[in-house]
């Protein structure tokens, strides 16, 4: 017959994850006058800046478009 392997699934097995909801419950309830988006730290920030960029830019090509298709072309 052959050997089965068993896993055990207890909790146990998960010790080598820590509860660091504390320390987040900290950063993001800290009166720092800090938006909640920009809270993380700098990978906040420039997540923030690029999604905002993008927004932007996305806007302003969408606007052109809409520029562009409005007026008649010659064939």
């Amino acid at each position: 017959m052959p050997q089965v392997l068993i896993r055990s699934f207890g909790s146990t097995s998960r010790n080598h994850f820590e509860n660091r909801v504390a320390e987040k419950q900290k950063i993001f309830q800290a009166n720092n006058d800090l938006p909640v988006h920009l809270k993380g730290g700098g990978i906040d920030n420039l997540l923030y800046r690029l999604t905002m960029a993008l927004t932007l830019g996305g806007t302003v090509y969408s606007l052109y478009c809409l520029g562009w298709a409005s007026f008649p072309h010659k064939k």
